[in-house]
């Protein structure tokens, strides 16, 4: 580390900082204090601690319910926390590691043993940083590499749509379609992932207008029309007869329908079949279904699918490149709504998104 590695005591008693302070003197760190566990979470942004001494029993917020909370907030997980307890029993410090505690010292505090502890938590919070460093630095590049993709593949689609245009023999023409549906694909792919890279940097900005999703879904199915032509799958849907106007970005929730219905078709098997509900909750908001006939997913991967690179299960001529369900769940979540998958009886998956009827704070 470039600075000295910063020490956060939690303790309602100021007698015991000045004993760990005493006994990690010469190591040379810096250190932070804090006498209840409300006050050190208030903390957190300004001390950046690289580890945590939390004692366990404190009055209010006890140790254990701290270090939960802790661990919790994905921007604290990698710091390591020892708990400092006079408890002995296996089934409190149990219920310690349960919480996320990396490590504890028994009081009275050892200062061997405590120095020891806190350089081992200390090479640990060192690699997580190292690693993190590293997987930022790769990111970064591979972002800029995916934004300088754009360039020559405006030159290949312009490139297309002039020979989309040109008198041309049925079998060139046939091959320019191709072309140009892959190119649209792409760029589409470069944008979510673009798009992906904005929302974990905080800087997607939503333009929300005031869209009908009723004519939005039914726009989406008129798209996808001759797909579900050629591989003989029977649409179903159940949309209200009057608009459902949701304050919402019309062009990202336009995409992340695409993506669902994209999904369903690539999943479903030849004559099968594929739903698409619409339902008002009240004043809450709505309710969207897409259901399909296809292989499912497993529970086991449920959460993971919505994850960036995870894939279900492996469906042999489906492109699965694990960017899709991770686009519209950071796209319905900054909506202020939620993504979730279920089973379809008797086989393949339900995709169910709400999207509340006003904008979340």
């Amino acid at each position: 580390m470039d600075r000295q590695p910063c020490i956060f005591v939690v303790d309602d008693e100021p007698d015991n900082f000045d004993v760990i302070e005493t006994l990690l003197y010469q190591e040379g760190y810096q250190f932070h204090y804090a006498q209840s566990g409300q006050r050190a979470l208030d903390r957190l942004d300004n001390v950046q601690p690289d580890v945590i001494l939390l004692d366990v029993m404190m009055p209010q917020m006890n140790g254990i319910e701290v270090c939960r909370k802790i661990k919790a907030d994905p921007k604290w997980r990698a710091v390591p926390i020892v708990m400092v307890t006079a408890l002995t029993s296996k089934e409190d410090l149990a219920r310690c590691l349960a919480a996320g505690a990396d490590d504890f010292v028994s009081k009275p505090v050892n200062g061997v043993e405590l120095t020891a502890r806190v350089k081992s938590m200390l090479r640990i919070k060192q690699q997580y940083d190292r690693l993190h460093n590293i997987l930022q630095l790769r990111e970064d590049m591979t972002y800029t590499i995916v934004h300088d993709l754009r360039n020559p593949l405006a030159i290949i689609m312009f490139a297309g749509d002039v020979l989309a245009s040109a008198e041309l023999p049925d079998f060139l023409r046939r091959n320019v379609v191709r072309l140009n549906d892959a190119t649209d694909r792409l760029a589409h792919l470069i944008d979510d992932v673009l798009l992906l890279g904005k929302c974990e940097a905080d800087r997607l900005v939503l333009t929300r207008t005031k869209v009908d999703l009723v004519a939005m879904a039914q726009d989406a199915l008129k798209d996808f029309a001759p797909t579900l032509e050629a591989k003989q799958i029977e649409l179903h849907q159940e949309f209200p007869n009057h608009p459902i106007e949701v304050l919402l970005d019309a062009s990202l929730m336009r995409r992340v329908l695409d993506n669902l219905l994209s999904n369903a078709l690539k999943f479903s098997y030849k004559q099968g079949q594929i739903s698409a509900k619409l339902e008002l909750q009240g004043a809450e908001g709505v309710l969207i279904h897409i259901a399909d006939t296809g292989s499912g997913v497993s529970p086991d991967k449920r959460q993971a699918i919505f994850e960036k690179y995870e894939v279900g299960e492996l469906v042999v001529g489906a492109r699965q490149l694990g960017l899709g369900l991770a686009f519209c769940k950071t796209i319905v979540e900054a909506h202020g709504g939620q993504i979730s998958v279920t089973d379809n009886v008797p086989n393949g998956s339900i995709f169910s998104l709400f999207l509340p009827s006003e904008p979340q704070p």
